[in-house]
């Protein structure tokens, strides 16, 4: 099996009220990240990063059910057992002690079984072990394994369920070999032209198509060669489903997005250029770059906008506007249906995969963070000023700077944004997210 590179999914399914949130805020607690400018990340907590012990992975919430029948409550956790099925590497099947076990249940455990994918039988809120234990026994009549009693809101069990979940994890054996190719995700709302995308691009540059191993069955994975170079382009379009809820469909994507993201070096988001850049393109963008991806935004069927002599001005305005967070971000206009650019979005790709591995030595960026303070002084507070001794690069995807100072409460934001520029002004990094990380030492 080749090697999936990204973190694991694990995805809950549920009826309503057997307590999925309480278990996702439970879990997600202050481990949750969340880059403050990110727009519309927050608001629908579709999906949190969770570290377990030394494992990390991204727990998902496969969807609310609007509870107002029985038919619709089970045809809608189908629908959510179909995206943990096509999504996740381990999936949290939640039930309710208290509501005992539910037809609906039954059908949906069915479905998990015959998925063959790893699936964990919780049984909620189960705040007395010794009273309840009899009445979580009778979901063994699930036919999918042991039950696992918790109490969400008490958090009783939370560490047991835990142990099973990164059980299911790949181990790490440090032998096989990193699959040194660039990962490309091509991403974007449906209709926007990913497949024509991918299908240009690939064109004569076909090797094969293959469904590797550990990818879900609508993300496929496809190796291009390209003047000697090979890449593998993550396509997420498979979504052709026949959704009648325009939420679930949304949600359906972001959970898609966020397994594609995390597993690519760079992200081609695609964006309509008949309709603008939208809120759905921010939610798009804003998973890379929490992610720390590089990206490119492809502006596609750029043939079909009329055009006069400040079209792409205007256009490349709105969209830095509405995607202000990531400035760093390529822009290329496009046309799958034509070819037009085509081409340099290889070149493009190319560059922001090199920025995005880029290192940069410790010297240099001393000599850089000199001049920086000298041409503008760190802030002071209350008589205290900053001061910022050395600087160094401690990773790559995305490169990652650790900045020592003699007080972390002094390095305001701004200070921060304006080392960045400078680093950028010297090394471009374009395409790249930068990382910064600060540092306290003493002074002796």
């Amino acid at each position: 099996m080749s090697k999936k590179k990204g973190k694991p999914i694990v995805a809950v399914v549920g009826r309503p009220n057997v307590g999925k949130s309480t278990l996702f805020n439970s879990l997600a607690g202050e481990m949750i990240s969340i880059v403050k400018d990110t727009p519309g990340i927050t608001r629908d907590r579709i999906y949190a990063d969770i570290t377990w012990l030394d494992k990390s992975f991204t727990l998902i919430d496969t969807g609310g059910i609007e509870p107002d029948s029985r038919d619709v409550i089970l045809s809608q956790m189908r629908e959510q057992a179909q995206i943990a099925i096509d999504t996740a590497d381990v999936i949290l099947f939640m039930t309710d002690v208290r509501q005992g076990l539910v037809d609906a249940d039954s059908k949906v455990a069915d479905m998990l079984r015959r998925s063959h994918k790893p699936v964990i039988l919780v049984v909620n809120k189960v705040d007395d072990f010794h009273k309840f234990m009899p009445d979580v026994y009778e979901f063994y009549n699930l036919g999918i394994g042991d039950p696992v009693p918790i109490s969400a809101a008490s958090r009783l069990g939370i560490g047991d369920l835990l142990d099973q979940v990164i059980s299911y994890f790949p181990e790490e054996t440090g032998e096989e070999e990193e699959d040194a190719r660039p990962k490309i995700a091509i991403v974007g709302k449906p209709n926007v032209g990913k497949s024509s995308i991918i299908n240009k691009l690939i064109g004569e540059n076909r090797v094969i198509v293959s469904d590797i191993a550990g990818t879900t069955r609508d993300a496929i994975d496809t190796e291009v060669v390209r003047d000697g170079k090979e890449y593998v382009f993550i396509d997420t379009a498979g979504l052709r489903r026949k959704n009648k809820i325009k939420e679930e469909l949304e949600r359906f994507m972001i959970v898609r997005t966020v397994g594609a993201v995390e597993r690519a070096d760079v992200v081609v988001l695609v964006i309509d250029a008949q309709e603008g850049v939208t809120e759905q393109d921010a939610k798009i963008a804003g998973i890379a770059h929490e992610r720390g991806k590089g990206v490119i935004i492809a502006v596609n069927k750029w043939d079909a906008v009329e055009k006069d002599d400040k079209t792409i001005y205007k256009y490349t305005n709105k969209i830095r506007e509405v995607l202000a967070y990531m400035p760093y971000a390529e822009l290329l206009f496009i046309s799958a249906k034509t070819g037009q650019r085509l081409p340099k979005l290889f070149e493009l790709i190319d560059a922001v995969v090199e920025n995005h591995a880029m290192r940069v030595a410790t010297g240099v960026l001393n000599e850089i963070m000199t001049e920086a303070v000298a041409l503008q002084q760190p802030p002071s507070d209350k008589g205290k000023r900053l001061k910022l001794y050395y600087m160094t690069q401690v990773s790559v995807k995305p490169p990652t700077f650790v900045i020592f100072v003699n007080d972390k409460e002094l390095m305001h934001f701004s200070y921060t944004r304006y080392i960045e520029n400078k680093i950028r002004e010297a090394f471009g990094f374009r395409g790249t997210p930068l990382r910064f990380i600060i540092r306290e030492r003493k002074d002796n």
